[in-house]
């Protein structure tokens, strides 16, 4: 009797490639950390700054930010951030030994006692070589890795990144910033980092995008952003936002910071109805409820 032949045909082997490659775009890996995103993923933010817009000064002792940080991991967060250079609007630059004094001894002692990717929030080349070998697992750099020698540090790690879409810098970058086409801008620009760091050697599980809800946008800008996030999902790598507590959303509700929850969490779900798979938030346990309530209809 003939041997049956079990060789699939040309449809059934591209339908399976394209099952596969949906598969892979679905890890994020950071690290020892691989990351399935079938659901989506909190960020919770963890800030070691005198001046951020939202916490600022809440957290500047190790102790504090430690226990913060070990509760959001308790309310649902996936992810740890932890940032000591404020990048709101207007924000002054700090020296790269008091970035070092604000987030290394924290990253060190929550790498002793946590199970989850800890980010590092920064632009500065040697912040992130130091945080790496303290033990994050995570680069989230507004700059998209620009600065010289940043790319280096992370193509020659494990860990993943954050590259983020900003016109201008913090200090001055919501001054009349201005587009064509912000959509077609933003896009365009994710997709020529996604490219540079590829090339140089970075695997596209260890990438995701943020387009930068508030880094040189107008309110304009943002909701037109909002409207339209599904094109950035295309790009090949998973969208991560941040809107929390923005002031895109006082814009909207005229709401002060510590205000803007009810309206942090809609802005949540609307991402994540457009194709979100990374939340960077403050309210890390409200936002994990409405992301319950969100997957039961789905």
């Amino acid at each position: 009797m003939a041997q049956s032949d079990k060789t699939l045909p040309i449809s059934a082997i591209d339908s399976c490639m394209a099952i596969l490659s949906i598969i892979r775009l679905m890890n994020f890996q950071c690290g020892k950390h691989a990351l399935v995103l079938d659901r989506p993923h909190i960020m919770g933010i963890v800030n070691v700054t005198p001046d951020s817009f939202s916490d600022g000064g809440r957290y500047a002792r190790v102790d504090l930010a430690l226990a913060h940080a070990l509760q959001l991991i308790a309310d649902g967060a996936d992810i740890l951030d932890v940032g000591g250079e404020s990048t709101r609007p207007g924000a002054e630059p700090v020296s790269l030994e008091e970035e070092l004094n604000r987030v290394i001894p924290l990253i060190s002692a929550l790498a002793k006692v946590v199970n989850v990717p800890i980010s590092i929030d920064t632009y500065k080349p040697e912040v992130m070589r130091q945080a790496i070998a303290a033990g994050a697992a995570m680069v989230n750099d507004v700059q998209a890795l620009r600065m010289p020698g940043a790319l280096e540090v992370v193509a020659n790690s494990d860990v993943g990144v954050c590259l983020m879409h900003m016109q201008g810098e913090p200090k001055t970058m919501q001054i009349a910033p201005h587009y064509h086409d912000v959509v077609a801008e933003v896009q365009q620009f994710l997709s020529e980092r996604l490219n540079a760091v590829t090339a140089a050697g970075v695997a596209m599980d260890r990438i995701v995008l943020d387009p930068g809800f508030g880094f040189g946008k107008s309110r304009a800008h943002n909701i037109a952003l909002l409207k339209n996030l599904t094109p950035l999902t295309q790009l090949g790598a998973p969208l991560l936002v941040g809107l929390s507590r923005k002031s895109i959303l006082a814009a909207m509700t005229g709401d002060e910071a510590a205000q803007r929850l009810p309206a942090s969490i809609a802005a949540a779900v609307i991402s994540v109805m457009k194709g979100a798979k990374i939340l960077r938030v403050h309210d890390v346990k409200a936002t994990a409820e409405a992301f319950k309530v969100w997957a039961a209809i789905q």
